[in-house]
């Protein structure tokens, strides 16, 4: 069984750093492309950062500049740096990766989600 355990979330005030992280577990093969997403309240889920295997990046025009997403293959963990955060980068973060398991099909993935909230 393949498991995502999203951790790091929490309270910021705005202009502050957070890091969250998301470790893999479980009967897994390979991973190929691992994003972060989020939802705010009363709002659709929207893509925040994808990194591919190979590391190649892709972000929202909205934290360009002020998010990193990185990965540690070898701890099957993806990282996702905030910086320079604002009130309006609260949100439920969910981890995201495409996984082929050991047995059973590839296929998507998500984490159970972190809170971070950016408040003075």
């Amino acid at each position: 069984q393949v498991q995502l355990e999203e951790s790091g979330g929490g309270l910021v005030q705005p202009g502050g750093s957070l890091r969250v992280s998301c470790a893999a577990s479980g009967n897994i093969f390979t991973i190929g492309a691992m994003g972060w997403y989020r939802q705010a309240p009363g709002k659709q889920r929207e893509l925040v950062a994808t990194i591919t295997g190979g590391g190649s990046t892709t972000y929202a025009d909205s934290v360009k500049g002020r998010f990193t997403i990185s990965r540690d293959n070898a701890k099957v963990t993806v990282y996702l740096q905030m910086n320079s955060l604002k009130p309006e980068d609260t949100a439920v973060y969910y981890c995201n990766a495409d996984i082929w398991p050991r047995t059973g099909l590839r296929r998507d993935y998500w984490g159970q989600g972190t809170q971070v909230t950016v408040s003075s």
